[in-house]
């Protein structure tokens, strides 16, 4: 079973999933990254570009998935260091300090409890989350274009390229495309007819959605769709399903204890949208 809420941390997302959900789903890339613990693990999950599939036997795993762009200055590591990879905590920290935490995650009575307990001590001790990069994810997800949001933010395009990195992972061409397929996702699990959905979240026409969903999920929309649940669809993978958030991963979670570059994760009902994925560059 998997669950989810909203974090008492601005914008972030505590989820859990028992060892009793034998789904495997795809966790999407959704500009997230999380916090995970399993089995006396902390790890973190990167910012996905391709779609990750756990592995190994089913276990249960908590996570916090925190808001785009917000987790590289609370860990200390910037998000395309950990493009495409879960990694053990303890490798980013001192082992000490990763002991200790998990020692306190292990004594609690909720395990995502005490992760978003952690999540929101390093959010104290750090400055602000820069504005600018709650600006960045509100204009893309509004479907500008990069060019217009450098404009907006007053940004040169190789300071918003260093910043997207940085922040998401990924340049900011590649940030608007997992955006926009996940507001492609949403309207199609919402029930709106594909070829509307494709027009509506800023694709030329369905075929490039398809291309879109083949690159990203590995898959077509059609078989996206029926595998359903809230952690496929939207992402949250590290797993976490939802309706735009990203899912948690079942052997590996999206970020162990890790911050996972989320995954938004969206299943549409039956169409095979399968094309030459054709990459439109960071």
């Amino acid at each position: 079973m998997y669950e989810e809420r909203p974090s008492r941390l601005a914008g972030a997302v505590v989820w859990h999933r028992t060892p009793e959900d034998p789904a495997r789903r795809p966790v999407l890339p959704d500009g997230c990254m999380d916090l995970l613990f399993s089995e006396g693990r902390l790890l973190v999950a990167g910012p996905d570009t391709r779609a990750y599939v756990p592995g190994g036997p089913p276990r249960a795993w908590s996570g916090v998935r925190f808001f785009p762009g917000t987790a590289p200055a609370l860990l200390g590591v910037p998000a395309h260091e950990l493009r495409d990879a879960r990694v053990e905590l303890a490798d980013l920290w001192p082992a000490a300090r990763v002991r200790r935490l998990r020692d306190r995650v292990e004594a609690a009575p909720g395990p995502a409890t005490a992760l978003e307990d952690i999540a929101l001590g390093l959010a104290g001790g750090s400055p602000a989350p820069d504005p600018l990069l709650r600006r960045l994810v509100a204009c893309l997800e509004e479907g500008r274009t990069v060019a217009a949001t450098a404009d907006e933010l007053g940004l040169g395009a190789r300071q918003l390229h260093r910043r997207c990195r940085t922040a998401f992972g990924y340049g900011p061409k590649t940030l608007a495309r997992v955006l926009r397929l996940r507001r492609a996702l949403a309207l199609a699990r919402s029930g709106v007819p594909y070829a509307e959905t494709a027009a509506r979240a800023g694709y030329a026409d369905q075929p490039h959605l398809a291309r879109d969903v083949r690159e990203f999920a590995g898959t077509t929309l059609g078989e996206l769709l029926g595998g359903q649940g809230r952690e496929q669809l939207d992402g949250v993978p590290v797993g976490v399903e939802d309706d735009g958030v990203p899912l948690p991963p079942e052997g590996v979670p999206r970020l162990q204890l890790a911050v996972v570059a989320g995954a938004h994760q969206v299943l549409v009902p039956g169409v095979d949208l399968g094309g030459r994925p054709v990459p439109e560059g960071e």
